[in-house]
């Protein structure tokens, strides 16, 4: 019969196994996408394959940055990127706010309502968007991309904040009151600094999926200079072969804004991710 502390040993072992297990599976991935595009195009589909290129070149990266409208692109995905980001996190705070706040009539009714947003899968709506969005004449534009991926996340991240916004002690509400505070004064001033994790959190899975979303910006767009960056990435090919090396370099520059806001957000995500499972 084991110990106390000998099986607290291989409870802790076997933790850390499934980590470096997982962070494996994750890691080997993305090792080979930059390997690949270090590799000349006849070393693509070397067999068997390295994780470390034999022969390292960076013509891949030249190759895909200098094709025409890349940067172009690039900063389309940005824009939609940004803005769709910006308008989640205001719009579903305001509706967190009012679903953990606010007493009014069919509160929960509508909050669970709200949450069958989570149980669609997009893919099944890109139909009802498409007529949608051509009535209001959003083809073509960057507002029909950001006016979707709004609607398609503000059902997870309306539940995201709510959890937030009910953990802060109503006791601070009352003293907003007793001052003379305002509502307003209170979502602004108390509830959004207090929930800088959960905020981050949000901005960090929309800026994800705003970013990386493919199926829709192909239906919606089709002007070729308001194309977003999966869409420009998927067609790296010509007539008769695919230039892989050129395709992942272009999807290693595509990852760098990523890293970029995980990076700076990261504190305030692990925060938010801890936060989110005890009080969602």
């Amino acid at each position: 019969m084991l110990l106390p502390a000998e099986r607290k040993w291989y409870h802790q072992a076997a933790t850390y196994a499934l980590l470096i297990g997982g962070l494996v599976i994750v890691a080997v991935p993305f090792i080979y996408m930059v390997s690949t595009s270090l590799k000349p195009q006849q070393y693509t589909f070397e067999y068997p394959p390295r994780l470390l290129p034999s022969e390292v070149t960076l013509n891949n990266y030249v190759q895909a940055l200098s094709k025409d409208l890349f940067f172009l692109y690039f900063l389309n995905s940005l824009v939609v990127a940004v803005a769709t980001t910006a308008a989640t996190v205001l719009i579903s705070s305001l509706l967190a706010y009012a679903f953990s706040r606010l007493e009014f009539p069919g509160r929960e009714p509508l909050f669970y309502l709200l949450l069958l947003g989570m149980m669609i899968p997009p893919v099944t709506l890109i139909i009802p968007q498409f007529l949608v969005a051509k009535t209001f004449r959003l083809l073509n534009s960057y507002a029909g991309l950001v006016v979707v991926y709004v609607t398609m996340n503000l059902s997870m991240q309306t539940f995201l904040l709510r959890g937030f916004f009910e953990s802060i002690p109503s006791e601070l509400e009352d003293a907003v009151r007793i001052d003379g505070g305002s509502q307003w004064t209170m979502f602004w001033h108390i509830i959004l600094p207090l929930s800088r994790p959960g905020l981050a959190t949000v901005a960090i899975f929309t800026f994800l999926y705003s970013w990386d979303e493919f199926p829709w910006a192909h239906v919606a767009i089709k002007e070729t200079t308001r194309r977003t960056l999966p869409i420009a990435i998927a067609l790296f090919q010509n007539q008769h072969l695919t230039q892989w090396g050129q395709v992942f370099a272009a999807s290693v520059v595509a990852l760098l804004p990523v890293i970029a806001v995980f990076v700076l957000f990261q504190r305030y995500f692990i925060r938010g991710i801890a936060r989110s499972g005890l009080k969602g």
